[in-house]
């Protein structure tokens, strides 16, 4: 695409040589620039793009889009200024592959649990409808049947839109896209068009970056004023009042809960060991719904996943098969299948409030003690680490606490951040740093019918130390420490 078209209608300054120049690509990273690429310098937490003008010069780059004076001596390189390169880099992404969201419905989902699993249901029920839909979120990006890794929740606003339009081209409906409160703080997700957005629920996480809930709840809050269709939100949460108060876009709203003051609300429900039994309530009718996930939080889900499916008008049938195909997702409340008599359960949670949602569930069916094996992550929020501490150890039989992606913490230091927690409640614990031994202690000292919950990780298949990222799939280690157990 020609460059001045590209930034045809933005405020820029040419600091150096010509816009009558061809762009083959747009890269923010130095390393992935190829021959012809605009690359745009980023001012990161940790590192500046800037610095790497030159290795993305040689690499190939002609064009740099940069937010501060600089002199390059590269003949035929040019050099663009704008005010903001994060907002730049969204804006012209979106351009150069042909504004994909406005080609497609875009629907994104926000809030501090839930999003991994209501995006599934979604898609879930959208393919029973038959209509092709796409992902991007936590677990990756799902594009036609194939699953590529996304390093973020929500990756940079380039590689969005670059899988945008890979999904427009495969001829993908609906995107569902799990939008992080970073990524709306820090321009991710700006022109995008939005159709839905759904609140799923807001509880403490991620207060070393927001420093207070205030600032985490208005980050959330911005996608809300970006749709453009509707907004679906959980009416039984504190925080989806204060949506609904505080919204300036005078789009629809549809509320949901387990109570019939929302628009989309179950009744009858029933938790059982294979799932939950309920009635989905709308204004379209009534259903029965016998939903192959545990927990009263998957109740939330369904509602949250069946109003986006009323809102493009599917009917109740197809939402019923929809959810009720979906037999597991990976890492959410994950059964491994042992051939033992005690279960053992993996799951994502991380925060406060889903370890006590994903606990509750297994005290409903738990015949057994409970045993959670648990950490916090390191260089993240450290005053959730006390409190995730005494959550465990008012529902746990026993706490292991152990490790989980310390990154450049002391991984032993966290575990004493979290032991204050536990102590709180007088709970019983054992401290094990090795993730891996953690593991094995747990299955060596397991008894008939207990459960022992594997928390943090969920379908992660690796662990990060400093900056290494070693694999470390639990799932895989449970088949082989039980293997080796075995064997002795």
């Amino acid at each position: 695409m020609e460059l001045i078209k590209l930034i045809e209608g933005y405020k820029f300054e040419v600091l150096k040589g010509s816009t009558d120049i061809n762009i083959t690509g747009i890269e923010h990273d130095s390393r992935k620039i190829q021959k012809g690429n605009l690359f745009v310098a980023i001012e990161g937490f940790t590192v500046d793009g800037h610095d790497f003008i030159q290795e993305a010069i040689d690499n190939g780059a002609i064009c740099i889009l940069v937010q501060r004076d600089i002199q390059i001596e590269d003949e035929g390189v040019t050099i663009i200024k704008v005010e903001d390169t994060i907002l730049a880099l969204a804006r012209l992404s979106s351009i150069f592959y042909g504004e994909p969201s406005k080609k497609l419905n875009l629907i994104g989902i926000t809030g501090t649990n839930g999003k991994t699993s209501t995006t599934y249901m979604i898609k879930s029920i959208f393919e029973a409808c038959h209509k092709k839909t796409g992902i991007i979120g936590t677990m990756g990006t799902i594009i036609d049947g194939m699953v590529l890794d996304n390093i973020n929740t929500t990756p940079e606003s380039s590689l969005i839109q670059r899988y945008l339009k890979k999904m427009v081209d495969k001829g993908i409906q609906y995107c569902v896209m799990e939008v992080s409160s970073h990524s709306l703080d820090l321009k991710r997700v700006e022109y995008m068009d939005f159709q839905v957005g759904i609140f799923t629920n807001l509880t403490e996480d991620h207060l070393d970056y927001h420093k207070d809930m205030e600032n985490y709840y208005k980050s959330k809050l911005k996608l809300f004023n970006m749709t453009s269709g509707c907004n679906i939100i959980n009416i039984d949460d504190e925080y989806g009042h204060r949506i609904i108060n505080d919204l300036e876009n005078p789009i629809p709203i549809i509320t949901y809960g387990l109570d019939e003051k929302a628009h989309i609300y179950a009744t009858d429900v029933v938790y059982h060991f294979r799932g939950v039994d309920f009635v989905l309530n709308s204004p379209k009718g009534s259903v029965p719904i016998n939903l192959n996930l545990l927990g009263r939080f998957n109740v939330y889900n369904a509602l949250a996943s069946a109003a986006c499916a009323i809102y493009y008008d599917m009917d109740l049938y197809s939402i019923k098969d929809g959810l009720e195909s979906l037999r597991g997702i990976k890492g959410r409340f994950e059964l491994v299948p042992i051939d033992e008599d005690y279960n053992v359960i993996i799951d994502f949670a991380h925060t406060p409030d889903g370890l006590e949602q994903v606990l509750t569930t297994i005290r409903q069916f738990a015949e057994g003690r409970i045993i959670v094996i648990f950490g916090a992550g390191g260089n993240r929020d450290r005053t959730k680490r006390p409190i995730m501490g005494e959550t465990v150890a008012k529902y746990a039989d026993l706490s292991i606490i152990t490790s989980d992606n310390p990154r450049y913490e002391d991984p032993d230091k966290i575990i004493e951040d979290i032991i204050v927690g536990v102590e709180r409640v007088n709970g019983k614990y054992i401290a094990i740093t090795d993730r891996r031994e953690a593991i094995e202690y747990a299955l060596l000292n397991a008894r008939p019918k207990d459960t022992i919950l594997l928390a943090g990780k969920g379908h992660e298949t690796y662990t990060i130390i400093k900056d290494k990222i070693i694999p470390f799939d639990e799932k895989q280690i449970v088949l082989d420490i039980l293997k080796d157990i075995k064997k002795r």
